[in-house]
């Protein structure tokens, strides 16, 4: 009776709204919820009905159907029938989230430098989730498996209304408590909770939920749904998990690992300690089988002392025997009559001797003018040598010539050097030039008059 009286009163009827918790079954029939912003009804998509449509149905996709207002008695439910669906713009829900999302991102509380390095090892870990759901359990127990902690429980609403506000007043209470305070102080925080529809979740995309994880002082893990779900609240946090367990996993290390890790760096140290004395042993023992005996050493100097001290005695020998015979062949040439001879020769050869003046005069003469010649060029390259026709020559503070305007306008002072001494100048920076005054007639070198040249 129930069900023929909402047939009959409705019968074929179109609806817009979002659609929320869309899966498909095995069979092939296709299950979503439709919803506005107060009231949400269930829906049901035969097969055959299903495969026709143009586009995937997914959550938080506004739609427009047709069809039939019926009830489902194994639930004590009604239900609508969808037998056309139509896609009618973006959900109404992912349109704020996105818009919120934007609008924080902004600000920079998603910016990866923001992030912070969760401990290796906390020795207090603080957890804001439901009390009684399966995720503190899953939690604890993970924890327990892994590296057993020191677990502080902050019991909060995960769904519902005024959710949001408890899980960020949570995470403000977490910071604010005194390191030295009766109650340990949490290293690591998790934010937790199971999976559901983007309804359920929906406390943590609020921006007070948000802002308390960009505000915390304590590093935080947000396992918030399942790997599939996210919210604003993983962009916020330091790290990521996708499930609450896999959270708990990040938190601490394996302790059977850490454990083994200790003991092999411990052996990797003791072997690291005691191979320098091994292979010092292994050297010293190496070298001293190298080592020759110390009578040998003794015997090989003592025979090479032996032929050295036999070799002197016969260089002495032979050299005393031959600077007698050379001492006896030179007193035979020593003679008075044969340095009277010699004597004679050397002056027969001085009386035929004659020096040509020519000889001598000739050469000295060619030196001479080539020398002329060169001191000439000499004077006529002299860069003094202008001077004497009436120029100058610019030097800088240095004493060294300046050829160009430019480079004069860059020195504090100047001197102009003429034939007959210095004058010291100061460059006019930016004063026009004065009129040059009339040149006066002077003698030429050559004695003929003409108007002397200027460098300046």
């Amino acid at each position: 009776m129930l069900k023929r009286t909402v047939e009959d009163r409705f019968g074929y009827v179109k609806l817009r709204g979002e659609l929320s918790g869309v899966k498909r079954a095995a069979s092939g029939h296709l299950y979503c919820g439709l919803k506005d912003e107060k009231s949400v009804i269930d829906g049901v998509m035969w097969r055959g009905t299903a495969q026709r449509l143009n586009f995937l149905p997914e959550d938080g996709i506004e739609v427009v159907v047709a069809g039939k207002i019926t009830t489902y008695p194994g639930r004590s439910k009604y239900q609508i029938v969808i037998e056309r669906m139509e896609i009618a713009g973006e959900g109404a829900l992912l349109a704020l989230l996105e818009k919120t999302r934007r609008r924080l991102e902004a600000e920079g509380l998603f910016a990866p430098e923001r992030k912070r390095a969760l401990p290796f090892l906390p020795s207090v870990i603080g957890v804001v989730t439901s009390p009684t759901g399966s995720v503190i359990r899953d939690i604890l127990h993970r924890l327990a498996d892994r590296f057993p902690s020191h677990v502080l429980v902050w019991p909060v609403l995960v769904q519902g209304q005024g959710s949001a506000d408890q899980v960020a007043a949570a995470l403000r209470g977490f910071s604010a408590m005194d390191a030295n305070g009766p109650i340990p102080r949490p290293d690591l925080l998790i934010v937790a909770r199971g999976g559901g529809s983007i309804e359920d979740l929906w406390g943590f995309n609020e921006e007070v939920v948000v802002r308390a994880i960009a505000e915390s002082s304590i590093p935080v893990i947000s396992a918030v749904g399942h790997e599939t779900d996210t919210t604003l609240a993983d962009f916020a946090a330091d790290k990521r998990a996708p499930t609450p367990t896999a959270a708990a996993e990040m938190a601490v290390p394996v302790l059977r690992d850490l454990s083994a890790t200790i003991a092999e760096f411990g052996l990797r140290q003791r072997k690291c300690a005691m191979r320098p004395v091994e292979l010092g042993r292994e050297r010293l023992e190496a070298r001293v089988a190298r080592l020759p005996r110390p009578e040998m050493l003794a015997q090989q100097a003592a025979q090479r002392l032996d032929e050295l001290g036999e070799r002197l005695r016969r260089g002495l020998a032979d050299r005393a025997a031959q600077a007698r015979e050379q001492l006896q062949a030179d007193k035979a040439r020593l003679t008075a009559s044969m340095l009277r001879y010699r004597l004679d020769q050397a002056r027969q050869r001085l009386q035929t001797t004659r020096l040509v003046p020519a000889l001598v005069q000739r050469p000295l003469a060619e030196r001479k003018e080539r020398l002329e010649a060169t001191w000439r060029l000499a004077q006529q390259l002299h860069p003094e040598r202008p001077l004497q026709r009436g120029y100058a020559m610019v030097l800088d503070e240095q004493g060294r010539p300046v050829t160009d305007s430019a480079a004069a306008k860059k020195e504090a002072a100047l001197t102009l050097k003429f034939r007959d001494g210095k004058l010291d100048v100061v460059p006019a920076a930016g004063r026009a030039p004065r009129r040059p005054a009339q040149p006066r007639p002077a003698s030429s070198p050559g004695g003929q008059g003409g108007e002397q040249p200027k460098l300046l």
